[in-house]
């Protein structure tokens, strides 16, 4: 007999949510594909579809780029709340 798993299948928020494009722009929109340390983080765990996942890390790449987030939070800064400063 099989196990049965221990975890939800975790779906794409971007799928439920019909996006087409994700803006760099706002931040707010991906905040949750990013960790507390401001990586990106996979797909195993965030749950999004290939698709959607690349458009997340072309997002985040874009932004970090124009300076709206991070490329890494500071190990001697400790911060509670990374995405406070984020619209």
């Amino acid at each position: 007999m099989a196990e049965r798993r221990k975890y939800s299948k975790k779906y794409c928020r971007y799928c439920e949510g019909k996006v087409d494009f994700l803006d760099y722009k706002n931040p707010s929109a991906f905040k949750f594909s990013l960790s507390e340390r401001y990586k990106i983080m996979p797909r195993r765990l965030t749950g999004n579809c290939k698709k959607h996942q690349e458009m997340v890390e072309n997002a985040i790449k874009r932004a970090r780029h124009a300076a709206i987030i991070p490329y890494v939070a500071s190990r001697k800064k400790v911060i509670d709340n990374p995405f406070a400063g984020l619209k």
